[in-house]
This record gives C-alpha cells, sequence and structure tokens, in this order.
C-alpha cells in the first residue's frame, strides 16, 4: 500500500509539456536520483511488422522483446519474422529519471513521407505518447510541417517505484486503456487488484477512459546480484524470459514464483565459463538429497556478470522437504496470426493460451524419493522494497488540489 499520510510535493503537468492530453490521463512518478530500472511497455502492432522492425522503432534488442512475450528465439531467422498486426506486445525498456520524472527518451523516430505528430503519437506508437509531448521534446515550432528524414526523440512513459509493490518485487507496465477496458478486466488480466491499480495510480474511482495510461505493477523475480555486477539490479516479470551476461545466460520467473532461476542460453554466442568452482556442477544445475533431517539441496546459481565473466555461486542448504520441478512459461511459437483471444485480452493470464501462458516446462520431470538432479532452483531470493507514492490526473480524497494556472502547469500537494 502507497503511504497517503507523509506529506510531499508532486507535480503533473499538462499534456503540451508531458504525459497528459486534454481527455487522457497518465501517471507520472517523481524522482531524484540518477538510477535506471526495467520496465515494460504495452504496445499494439499498428501494422504488420518483423521483430526486428518492432524493437526498431523502441531501440531495444530484438531478442529481448522476444523473450519477454516467452517467444522462442530458437527458431530459425526469427529476427525476420513477420509479426501481425494489432498483436499486443510488452516491450522492455529502460526507465530513467529526466528533469525530475520517470520517462524514458531513448527512442528516436526518423520521419517518413505523409508523417504527422498525431500520426507517429497514435499510429505508430500506439497512444503511448502525445503529439504535444514530441513537439514539446523536439522543439518543433510548426508541427504541420515535418522534413522526411527528420530524427524526433519519442518520449515514453514508465515508471519504477522501486521496484517493488507492497513490498514485493514487482516490473511496472504502461498500459494504454482501450475502450473495451475496465478497470476490474485490467487488474485480473495483470493478477492484480483493483485497490492495488488506485493505488499505483492515485485514482479517487474506478473509472478509465479510452487513451489513459496506466501504471500496472507485475509481479516478478528479482535478482541479488553484486553491485559491481554490469546486470545488477536484474528484474523478471512472472511468465517472461530475460537475456544476460552477453546474451550467454537467460533468466526466467515462474507464475507465483519469487525466485529467479537463470540457466544456460540457447543462442549460439562466445562464453566464458559456466562451472560452479569447486563442483560439478553447471550454471542452472540443482542436486537433492533426502535424508532423516530434510532434503539436502545443491545448486550452482547464477549471480551476475562483471568484467566479461560470469559469476556463479555455489549455494547449499537443508529444507524440510525437496523442491518440486521448476514452473516456466513455455516458449512459443513466433506468432503469424492474430489469436482471437488477446483482441479483448492482451495480457497473460494462468487460463489463457496464448503468447507468455503459463504451463510446466516440457524439461521438467519429478525426482525419485532418494534424490537426484534437475535444472532449476530457488536462485537469488529478492528483497522487496517499499513503493513510493505515485501521481495521476484522478485525485482521490487523501489529495487536496490547488491549480495554479501557470504556464500549463498544475502543482498538487498532498493533505
Amino acid at each position: 500500500m502507497r503511504n497517503p499520510e507523509n506529506p510531499m510535493c508532486l507535480i503533473l503537468i499538462s499534456s503540451s509539456l508531458l504525459f497528459f492530453t486534454a481527455t487522457a490521463k497518465s501517471t507520472i512518478e517523481p524522482c531524484s536520483s540518477n538510477d535506471t530500472c526495467n520496465s515494460l511497455l504495452g504496445y499494439t502492432l499498428y501494422t504488420d511488422l518483423k521483430v526486428s522492425e518492432v524493437a526498431s522503432l523502441f531501440q531495444v534488442d530484438p531478442i529481448s522483446v522476444l523473450l519477454a512475450n516467452a517467444i522462442d528465439i530458437s527458431y530459425p531467422d526469427v529476427e525476420n519474422h513477420i509479426l501481425p498486426s494489432k498483436l499486443f506486445l510488452k516491450i522492455p525498456i529502460s526507465c530513467s529519471c529526466v528533469d525530475g520524472i520517470r520517462k524514458s527518451l531513448s527512442t528516436r523516430y526518423k520521419t517518413r513521407p505523409s508523417d504527422t505528430l498525431g500520426s507517429i503519437a497514435d499510429s505508430v506508437y500506439g497512444g503511448l505518447v502525445s503529439a504535444e509531448q514530441i513537439q514539446e521534446a523536439n522543439s518543433v515550432n510548426d508541427p504541420s510541417i515535418l522534413d522526411v528524414g527528420t530524427s524526433l526523440v519519442v518520449p515514453l512513459p514508465c515508471a519504477c517505484f522501486n521496484g517493488s509493490d507492497n513490498s514485493l518485487p514487482a516490473v511496472y507496465l504502461s498500459y494504454v486503456v482501450r475502450g473495451v477496458d475496465t478497470l476490474a478486466g485490467i487488474a485480473r488480466r495483470y493478477s492484480t487488484t483493483v485497490t492495488d491499480l488506485m493505488n499505483v495510480n492515485a485514482m479517487g474511482a474506478p473509472d478509465v477512459s479510452s487513451g489513459d495510461i496506466l501504471a500496472v505493477p507485475l509481479s516478478a523475480c528479482a535478482s541479488n546480484f553484486p553491485k559491481y555486477a554490469s546486470d545488477y539490479g536484474l528484474i523478471v516479470p512472472n511468465g517472461s524470459y530475460a537475456l544476460a551476461a552477453g546474451h550467454c545466460v537467460q533468466c526466467s520467473c515462474a507464475l507465483g514464483s519469487r525466485s529467479l532461476y537463470c540457466e544456460p542460453a540457447s543462442l549460439a554466442v562466445s562464453c566464458s565459463s559456466m562451472q560452479c568452482r569447486g563442483s560439478n556442477l553447471m550454471l542452472g544445475n540443482v542436486t537433492v538429497q533426502q535424508s532423516s533431517a530434510g532434503c539436502n539441496v545443491t545448486s550452482c546459481d547464477y549471480n551476475g556478470f562483471a568484467n566479461g565473466t560470469i559469476l556463479t555461486m555455489l549455494s547449499k542448504s537443508l529444507q524440510p522437504r525437496c523442491p518440486g520441478p521448476q514452473q516456466f512459461a513455455p516458449l512459443l511459437a513466433p506468432p503469424d496470426t492474430l489469436p482471437k483471444d488477446i483482441m479483448y485480452a492482451p495480457a497473460p493470464s494462468p487460463d489463457f493460451d496464448g503468447p507468455g501462458s503459463i504451463a510446466s516446462s516440457p524439461r521438467s520431470s519429478m525426482l525419485p524419493p532418494g534424490g537426484g538432479s534437475f535444472p532449476g532452483n530457488p536462485a537469488n531470493g529478492p528483497a522487496g522494497s517499499i513503493s513510493m507514492a505515485t501521481v495521476s490526473s484522478s485525485v482521490n480524497h487523501f489529495f487536496i488540489t490547488f491549480i495554479i494556472s501557470i504556464s500549463s502547469v498544475s502543482f498538487v500537494f498532498s493533505s
């Protein structure tokens, strides 16, 4: 729960400056540090696009886009696979602190013939940004004149909230509300509650409108790597995968789990040793041995990537009972057509038979009672932190709003 009792000054800026339009609302997270976090954008393809073209729109790694949506990266020439129009994808981005608020400025778009700021915002980027925001970010004096080939900064919404929700690890998805959406439906699809969504987005009532952008917390598995690791702070949402260590390591987070599991990736790249020192175990291996005192579990865990070296850690523990096989989101074939289900349920849920749905990994098998080994381990448990309050154009009963009409800026003070 966000703490409404701590007084703080929050800033809302109108659509001509930031993430608002005349009718749509968006959540803004104030910030004061230079740190970044992993975040996600909910994006609907405006036309048929190759995987590489989708990635290019956001200047992200195409393999990371596939894994964020549990799509198999081992398919031949998968980066050139054509994805169907209207397909909903989660796009992984880095969220920064810029001018006191969380947003991403790493995306650039090169204008084409017949482009307008409106078509770029509403069509190409699916309402994740407004024409006014693009105009402001690029100091465009006359939006009716766009030279072909102009490189435009596209400011995109994102949120960090300390990588937690209700003190548990979470990754935040910036979700554009559609006309068919209700807050209850969004909460159900993303395995959260209406109350949580209202708290995160500082909403006074459970009302949403088409074009609103909500920060949706997704349960996740957090790493506990040393700070000198280049992938320090890695966090993976439930039902998703992420690459680490220069595409050498693939990490995943099972549905309902808080334990990050990492193993060698399937990509053919040159990698440093993945064997745990002082053991025959390789990264991702687990051995178990039942005894009268309980179950002795030994695992070779991923511990980050530093100076070109894959860091591993041999972990030993005595548990009351031997752990069962890991549960994974199955890696699915790249989609060729748009399933009917995802037109109105773009987010994965336990009973959703589409990209990102959850099932037991085909590689898993039950262990014999006396012990054995299998891939999978409860590696690097998370350390959650309390989420900070957020900002929205909807103001609940914890806030009193004072509107000052100066340069289109509204200041909101909590009571």
